[in-house]
């Protein structure tokens, strides 16, 4: 388990995977049995089992259906309080399909781990839910039956309006994910996923450039110096910049745009690729040392009690596109270095209200 800064275990949650795969096993032993199921047992991904409660089960001859409510723990994940439904069909043959209802996302764009046209549905979900209908059907000796499973999610398409699902190409609903079964709270390797994720459609949909911003304000000003590029162009890496990088390298770019705010970027000029607030601090005799080169002559404006915003409003216009602009070759320079050469990077830097501050040499 993870801790917040107060010193409390953050509670681990479920995914929308396991929960689907619950409320599938539920479905079918409710038909099996003749009796609605009131909790069932499933193997996780992680290597552990867990028990879920279902709600809602409801049997009509050869299907039924059952539902689990998600539970995320502790994090701040948007599907948390929603409902999976899964409604199980049994029919002549041994086949299993799994297939996407009301408020499932379909696919559209390439790049991802589920074909285009079919439903947003992921590998290791898919898995879960066919390897615990097979081990029911073992454990309670039925054979030579086929199995079709509906995963639905209720309000899922309203929900999925909170989520970057559309850019990446998943329309009319929400994905069933999960690769260990567990949602960990503000978990890295969850976001991290989620960029690499985001640069594979842009790769698969040919774009030749991408924009990365560490967050939603930034990314709103760059989508307006950047008009002309496609929606799946621009890429929120959140502080981790030197993963982020790496990836759009590995994935075939040669040139990529970073936009955002001074504060965070003087930590990336600085050699710093996790611009966390709480695992890096803003190096005052870092600008001090930018503002000497760029010949601001008060260097007292960099002392340490002075916020990177109090820095800015004490510069002259001149002066501060000079800094400025250096601070956005440096931000260049060390995440080409970190990225050991083979990638251009272009640096813009902006103010909280979109104003260009300073851009790199390359920058267009």
């Amino acid at each position: 388990m993870q801790k917040p800064h107060h010193g409390k275990e953050l509670r681990t949650g479920f995914t929308t995977g396991s929960c689907a795969t619950a409320a599938t096993k539920g479905a079918l032993l409710s038909i099996l049995s003749g009796k609605p199921q009131g909790e069932v047992r499933i193997t996780l991904p992680a290597g552990f089992e867990a028990t879920f409660t279902l709600v809602n089960v409801s049997i009509s001859g050869n299907s039924a259906s059952a539902e689990v409510i998600k539970d995320a723990g502790d994090d701040p994940d948007v599907t948390n309080g929603a409902t999976i439904r899964s409604t199980v069909f049994l029919h002549t043959g041994n086949d299993i399909v799994v297939t996407g209802g009301e408020g499932i996302g379909t696919v559209t764009k390439p790049g991802l781990p589920v074909q285009v046209g079919k439903s947003a549905i992921n590998p290791t979900p898919m898995r879960m839910i066919r390897s615990e209908i097979s081990r029911t059907l073992a454990q309670n000796n039925v054979r030579d039956i086929g199995i079709r499973v509906v995963i639905s999610i209720p309000n899922g398409e309203e929900i999925a309006r909170k989520t970057l699902n559309s850019r990446l190409g998943i329309l009319g609903g929400l994905s069933i994910l999960g690769n260990l079964g567990i949602v960990k709270p503000y978990s890295s390797s969850a976001f991290m996923a989620s960029i690499a994720q985001s640069i594979n459609v842009a790769r698969a949909m040919k774009r030749s450039e991408i924009v990365m911003t560490i967050g939603g304000r930034s990314e709103k000003y760059a989508m307006k110096l950047f008009p002309e590029l496609n929606e799946e162009c621009f890429i929120e890496m959140g502080n981790f910049i030197g993963f982020s990088i790496k990836q759009a390298k590995i994935r075939g770019f040669s040139r990529i745009h970073l936009v955002g705010m001074p504060a965070k970027f003087s930590k990336i000029a600085n050699g710093d690729m996790d611009s966390h607030s709480g695992r890096s601090g803003v190096d005052h005799d870092f600008l001090a040392n930018i503002g000497r080169e760029t010949g601001i002559r008060d260097l007292s404006i960099f002392e340490g009690g002075n916020t990177v915003s109090k820095i800015l409003e004490s510069m002259t216009e001149d002066v501060r596109q000079m800094f400025f602009s250096r601070m956005a070759q440096l931000c260049s320079v060390a995440c080409e270095r970190h990225a050991s050469g083979g990638i251009s990077v272009d640096t813009i830097i902006i103010s909280m209200s979109g104003t260009v501050l300073g851009r790199s040499a390359n920058g267009q």
